[in-house]
């Protein structure tokens, strides 16, 4: 099965709508499964903007700015993330590596400390062809 690029735009278009005004949290472990409760330490929580990814082109789109947990709320290792719509409903779950490392979501690092900033350095979404 092979889609077209104007029926990918459109598909990503309408998964990352969900995701405006929504955040992110940054979690330890492995994903359970977004259809799955959260598991692992919640790390921190960063907020998604209104428009929380720019418009797709070639199957693809990258977040908006995307606000910093200026304060931690646990120490660990990132894991996982779970990005979840503004009614806190997850919509994606993905890896995270720290930037460069080809996770699906890069952070400034994967070791977190408690009070210290988390920064999201890039999160692109691909839509399958």
């Amino acid at each position: 099965m092979e889609i077209t690029i104007a029926a990918r735009n459109a598909a990503g278009t309408a998964l990352t709508d969900l995701l405006n005004s929504g955040s992110i949290e940054i979690r330890t472990g492995a994903s359970p499964g977004v259809d799955s409760a959260a598991t692992g330490t919640l790390l921190g929580t960063l907020p998604l903007s209104a428009t929380a990814f720019g418009t797709w082109s070639a199957g693809s789109a990258t977040a908006n700015a995307i606000t910093q947990d200026a304060s931690a709320d646990a120490t660990g290792t990132a894991g996982y993330f779970r990005a979840l719509n503004a009614g806190s409903g997850a919509v994606i779950d993905g890896t995270i590596t720290a930037t460069g490392g080809g996770g699906d979501l890069e952070l400034n690092s994967v070791s977190i400390t408690a009070g210290a900033t988390i920064d999201i350095t890039s999160w692109v979404i691909n839509h399958p062809a």
